[in-house]
């Protein structure tokens, strides 16, 4: 009898012991049982910031003993296999780098992304109080912490000093006086554009945002589209106005970044609004004809104020479906700590801790003019750029439509009138 009760109590410690680890086996990073064998899988987006990473991982490595895999891709190509795998729930994915406001809604739609609420707050030296709130928000659906916000950025005015030297204007401090000093510089530099910008349909509206902001509209308002207000439409015509009236001469209505950057880069503008993270596209003797002549300043104010949006725009994401959730959350806790977001900060990459950007180490490789227009902007700004909703590339193709419109000379209220109605329906099915 006492073999027999040895026996059962054996086997019944025996059970306990394999449910426990069955139940530990796909908790979060929180929890201290072991991860499944084999890498642990990183997938990060063509970035300055990948590149400030990939070359610290050996340093992770050694420190935790856990071996990386990394995968490092475009953007497109990031967008098509986040389609395929998570959507097809694959496990080959476990640390993510992804935009909170281009997929963060869909991904939380679709329970993609593991939640991290209890990781953030367990380690308080990494400390989560540390990163700035639009930042938090962003990254955070339904009260759930799903992502820590590794890069930031606000829209700022570039600007050519030695042009607005040799005309006589001062830095542009409201829109009205940015609309003349353009006009100006153009009028007398017949091969320089007083202003550049980008003019594509879907690429332009996260620069448009802040004019919207600043002349006092927004995409939605309380859930409804929001895009043909008298402030919306007035904010169409200024910023389609301004590529229209002082921009280069038979200005293209698809440029992105890279190609107004390029004209600006090139000497042939002197006002352009992009976003501060690619500041140093134009500062960089290698990339920029005018590095030595470049100026930073805040938006300037429209009838609202000056309100730029303000976003991280990149995140790191645990898969939920990954079987490494321990050893991703010591991933992403390594990449955004401290000392990295500082590291990353001084070789250009404009970080999320609110501490990087209050040292004078973390701003020491900024040009003053710009870190001061980053903490005006920073205090200023708007927490979205594009609308907030799950299929956003659809989106924006919509609300971008007028912005066009008014590039080319037409009609750009009777254009805002329709993306409304367009907006509106789109927004029923969005769900």
């Amino acid at each position: 009898m006492k073999v027999q009760s040895f026996i059962r109590a054996a086997a019944v410690a025996a059970i306990a012991s394999l449910g426990l680890a069955a139940c530990g086996s796909g908790s979060s990073g929180g929890n201290e049982s072991s991860d499944a064998a084999g890498p642990l899988r990183v997938t990060l987006a063509n970035h300055v910031w990948t590149e400030q990473i990939k070359a610290a991982i050996p340093e992770f490595e050694k420190e935790t003993g856990v071996k990386v895999e990394l995968t490092q891709l475009g953007e497109d190509q990031l967008s098509d296999q986040y389609n395929v795998k998570l959507n097809a729930g694959s496990e080959d994915i476990d640390v993510m780098m992804y935009r909170p406001l281009q997929e963060g809604k869909l991904f939380a739609k679709n329970k993609y992304l593991a939640d991290l609420s209890d990781n953030v707050k367990k380690d308080s030296s990494w400390d989560w109080n540390d990163f700035q709130q639009n930042t938090v928000a962003a990254t955070t659906s339904d009260g759930k912490v799903v992502g820590v916000p590794i890069i930031t950025e606000r829209e700022v005015l570039y600007y050519r000093k030695d042009l607005l030297q040799a005309a006589g204007i001062s830095v542009p401090k409201t829109m009205d006086e940015l609309k003349d000093a353009a006009a100006k510089i153009k009028a007398s530099n017949p091969d320089t554009a007083g202003f550049v910008a980008r003019t594509g349909k879907s690429t332009a509206v996260t620069q448009f945002s802040s004019f919207l902001y600043s002349f006092g509209g927004d995409f939605m308002k309380d859930g409804k589209a929001s895009i043909n207000t008298d402030e919306a439409k007035k904010a169409y015509a200024f910023y389609g106005g301004l590529i229209k009236d002082s921009g280069p001469a038979n200005v293209s209505t698809d440029m992105s970044w890279p190609e107004a950057m390029a004209i600006f880069t090139q000497g042939k503008a002197a006002f352009y609004t992009e976003a501060d993270s690619l500041y140093k596209n134009a500062t960089d003797p290698a990339k920029s004809k005018v590095a030595d002549k470049v100026g930073f300043a805040p938006l300037p104010a429209g009838p609202a104020g000056s309100k730029p949006y303000n976003i991280p725009s990149w995140a790191l994401g645990i898969n939920d479906a990954s079987k490494h959730k321990n050893n991703a959350w010591k991933f992403v806790q390594w990449a955004t700590s401290k000392e990295r977001t500082l590291a990353t900060q001084k070789a250009g990459v404009p970080g999320a801790r609110t501490s990087v950007w209050s040292s004078s180490d973390g701003i020491s490789t900024y040009p003053k003019d710009l870190a001061d227009a980053i903490t005006v902007s920073a205090k200023n700004g708007v927490g979205h750029d594009r609308p907030e909703v799950v299929t956003v590339s659809k989106a924006r193709e919509i609300v971008g439509a007028p912005i066009v419109a008014a590039i080319t000379g037409a009609d750009s209220a009777k254009a805002a009138d329709q993306a409304q109605s367009d907006f509106s329906k789109f927004l029923e099915s969005d769900k």
